[in-house]
């Protein structure tokens, strides 16, 4: 109780530090932006952006050579423009001559700051291979043979093999660009003194309790009328713990915008078919955005005495649920069936493709056809899963009943489950698998043999020669409309082969006040604030 009220006090004096200018009383509550992550933020450091919440608060901070705009789709940032060759393994990057590092007193000269080069990138990417600074977004370099600057404003980037998802990859925090002035300067404390060259820049942090950014005043974007950005004059993010202490915060006009629903108060911000409660359309408005997340639960085939070994049974399993009922009753309508195989809406792709709907006949005939070769001793089968899906997990478990397949829910701890999954000590797992970067081909790697558990995401230990060929294949082509139809053989193979039970495609979800506009809806669920303006 006593940390709420800490916090909830931390909220008023944010607003007083805002509340008024140097030079009088006017108000600029409307020029800062405040929202809430309900978790730590452990560093700044883009080299470790491994979560979203650590990601929001980079993107705010740092740039890279490509951005993403709204509809995920690739242009240019500190990079003007960039060359592929035509083996598709050479990028050659030409930077923008206007781009400036955060003011900061690690700079040693009389400005303050000074232009991004090259040699910056080296640096970074440096940096993100070091072993002594173990980042976690170490992988993203596994596709490069090497990388140089070629002079001040070009920078080559030499892949190992054809990877056209590469320019989507360098999407990612982990690519950002950081000064060596700024790492020397700092040391291990650079994880909260950063210096990026992003729309806002660093100005205070009370660990757990407030962060704040401020301005960048030297920001080299402009918007379409010639206008500078950002527009607001600093955001303000707090750390409250308590998601309905948040919610609170929210519907109070204290926070200008909540990125989640939870259970606590899913019932009174959202109508049974997923809308907005109209006692509140007068104050606040959702946005529903297809996300690149699916949501799945995963059989183990590493175990060849397993009864799940037998697709017969695996196919019974998808047929004998309604995903539609389920999204309906425990969601709120919030996701999509997954009835198309594993690659979700809104990513290139994704094609409505007959995967598994609710079809009790269909199960059942599956199930007998499982109990013909494989006999009808059959144990009860445990699907884990953490008590935030075991609603769900039981809904499954009480249909798949009705046609006679037992099934066990255990609900354990996230790290319990994950070490199990990493482990094979367990044959069924509810699982979730977000995208890094905006490429279907990402949605494959869980299903590549050499990516088996424990080196790798292939939990269920799937593997499949044509699978495999196809994969290897896409690397070699670089327009997306061809690739989309590899990706949707691939997903067409898992869909037949059924290593898993496709549950529903997720959705970003988002509630702003009503006076705030030009937050982009990106299926990421990433927070760009540049373009933000709040009204008076």
């Amino acid at each position: 109780m006593k940390s709420l009220l800490h916090n909830l006090i931390l909220f008023i004096s944010i607003a007083l530090f805002f509340s008024c200018n140097n030079t009088g009383n006017e108000n600029r509550d409307h020029l800062v932006f405040r929202y809430n992550e309900n978790g730590n933020i452990p560093t700044l450091d883009p080299a470790f952006s491994r979560d979203l919440a650590r990601l929001n608060a980079c993107n705010q901070l740092f740039s890279g050579l490509i951005q993403l705009d709204k509809k995920l789709a690739i242009k240019p940032d500190i990079a003007k423009n960039w060359d592929i060759s035509k083996d598709m393994k050479t990028y050659t990057f030409h930077l923008r001559n206007d781009v400036y590092f955060h003011k900061n007193a690690c700079f040693k000269n009389t400005s303050k700051t000074r232009t991004v080069k090259a040699q910056d990138f080296t640096y970074s990417f440096n940096r993100l291979t070091d072993p002594k600074v173990a980042s976690s977004g170490r992988w993203v370099m596994d596709f490069v043979d090497r990388y140089h600057a070629i002079n001040d404003s070009t920078f080559q980037i030499i892949l190992k093999k054809p990877f056209p998802a590469y320019l989507s990859l360098l999407s990612t925090k982990y690519c950002s660009v950081v000064p060596k002035e700024a790492v020397d300067y700092y040391g291990g404390k650079f994880r909260k003194n950063p210096v990026g060259t992003g729309p806002f820049q660093f100005k205070a942090w009370e660990e757990n309790t407030k962060l704040v950014f401020r301005k960048n005043k030297l920001y080299y974007e402009k918007d379409s009328n010639g206008n500078q950005l950002p527009y607001i004059e600093a955001i303000a993010i707090t750390f409250l713990s308590d998601k309905q202490a948040e919610f609170l915060q929210f519907v109070q006009g204290n926070l200008d915008m909540l990125r989640s629903i939870d259970n606590s108060y899913k019932d009174e911000l959202l109508t049974p078919k997923g809308l907005l409660n109209p006692h509140y359309k007068n104050d606040i408005t959702l946005h529903k955005i297809p996300s690149l997340n699916s949501e799945y639960i995963g059989f183990y085939l590493g175990d060849k005495k397993s009864k799940l070994q037998n697709k017969n049974l695996r196919k019974a399993i998808n047929y004998g649920f309604d995903r539609k009922a389920m999204i309906s009753f425990l969601r709120n309508n919030i996701g999509t069936p997954a009835n198309s195989g594993f690659i979700p809406k809104g990513i290139e792709g994704y094609n409505a493709q007959k995967g598994y709907s609710y079809q009790p006949e269909k199960a059942k005939a599956y199930f007998n056809k499982f109990k013909n070769e494989a006999g009808s001793n059959l144990t009860k089968i445990t699907l884990g899963t953490t008590a935030e899906y075991a609603t769900l997990c039981e809904f499954i478990q009480r249909e798949v009943q009705k046609i006679g397949i037992p099934i066990n829910v255990e609900v354990m701890p996230a790290g319990t489950l994950r070490q199990k999954k990493k482990s094979g000590k367990i044959s069924m797992f509810r699982a979730s698998w977000i995208a890094d970067y905006p490429d279907a081909e990402n949605f494959m790697i869980p299903y590549i043999s050499e990516k088996f558990a424990p080196n790798g995401p292939n939990y269920t230990h799937f593997k499949n020669e044509k699978f495999e060929r196809l994969y290897r294949k896409s690397f070699f082509i670089n327009e997306i409309n061809e690739r989309k139809l590899i990706y949707q053989k691939l997903d067409s193979i898992l869909i037949e082969e059924a290593p898993i039970i496709p549950l529903f495609y997720d959705e970003a979800i988002r509630f702003d006040r009503k006076n705030v506009i030009g937050i982009p809806n990106n299926s990421q669920s990433f927070l760009y604030l540049k373009n933000v303006k709040k009204l008076k």
